[in-house]
């Protein structure tokens, strides 16, 4: 059995190990492939791994030998699920790993606005504090969160992980899902629509899928929905906001703040408008890339490859 990962450097940048995965066959791991070395690489395989190395349908065409696709994470839209289910290829992908790293970037984000950490840390190494008449010093709003709403868009794992936490702070929660008005009831959480989220919520995250009915979600017209005075937060996916609408908003002061860990192209564009905007705040995609979230991505990966051999596959995007 040949296994090659195609870009393994994200999920293994040298503090794992990809041992484990030698039992099943022989193993080549590259750290990235460019787009014209992909189906040279993957020629012989019969087991690819890949993380953001697209797969479409014409590369499926002239990879014979293989039979399994993992995504080393949960999207999968990096492959042509279609052309993979024609040609008998299993595909599968790591669900779920990441949940209490991302939900823990939210807030993080988010009290970076509301306690300003850094800034103030920054501000004493310049002498701000030193040099202040009072025992105390700050020269931005502070905010206390317990009893602000937070509206979250799309309660799936990582949603319900975010809801809780911000439970724990006192926060209201109302959340845009198509779970039942009884089961947010019994998690405390409202329901609400999009429109009623958007123009009552202090703090808005989005945790739904990308798909053609979620991209730019968050746009000129949504975001007159929105209080000045909210803060965004896009943990999610980059398109599920308009980023220019975003950016205009921002400078014209009509949020507060986006903080996001995602944009619509990753690496960021250099010419991003949200790369200057005001108040804008980002991370370059790294909410899921704890030692310990990678940890469990790599663990449901060879586990995902054992119950592929052994005849019960697991976590089948394309039944």
């Amino acid at each position: 059995m040949s296994i090659v990962v195609l870009d393994g450097y994200a999920l293994n940048p040298g503090d794992l190990s990809w041992e484990a995965l030698q039992q099943y066959g022989t193993v080549m791991v590259y750290d990235r492939t460019a787009e014209q070395d992909t189906v040279e690489r993957a020629q012989n395989a019969d087991i690819v791994l890949t993380n953001k190395t697209i797969l479409d349908a014409d590369k499926i065409s002239r990879l014979p030998k293989l039979k399994y696709i993992g995504v080393l994470a949960t999207g999968y839209n990096v492959v042509d699920i279609e052309a993979a289910r024609k040609r008998g290829i299993v595909v599968t992908n790591i669900p779920a790993y990441s949940t209490a790293s991302v939900a823990q970037m939210v807030f993080a984000h988010l009290f970076t606005i509301t306690n300003r950490v850094e800034h103030y840390t920054q501000q004493i190494r310049e002498g701000k504090w030193c040099s202040s008449p009072d025992f105390c010093y700050w020269n931005t709003p502070l905010i206390e969160l317990c009893n602000k709403k937070i509206g979250i868009i799309g309660l799936g794992n990582i949603g319900q992980a975010v809801a809780r936490i911000a439970l724990a702070l006192g926060m209201e929660v109302w959340a845009m899902s198509s779970k039942s008005d009884k089961q947010l009831s019994a998690m405390s959480i409202h329901k609400a629509t999009l429109t009623e989220l958007l123009s009552k919520c202090d703090v808005v995250s989005l945790h739904c899928p990308l798909t053609p009915d979620t991209q730019h979600l968050i746009n000129a017209e949504t975001l007159q929905l929105m209080k000045p005075s909210c803060i965004l937060i896009n943990i999610g996916r980059g398109p599920l906001v308009h980023e220019s609408d975003l950016a205009q908003a921002l400078n014209e002061h009509k949020l507060a703040a986006y903080c996001a860990d995602v944009l619509s192209v990753e690496p960021a564009s250099e010419n991003n408008p949200l790369l200057t905007a005001h108040n804008t705040y980002l991370t370059p995609h790294i909410a899921w890339a704890t030692k310990e979230a990678r940890t469990r991505l790599l663990h449901i990966c060879i586990e995902n490859i054992k119950n592929y051999i052994n005849g019960t596959p697991k976590n089948v995007i394309n039944p």
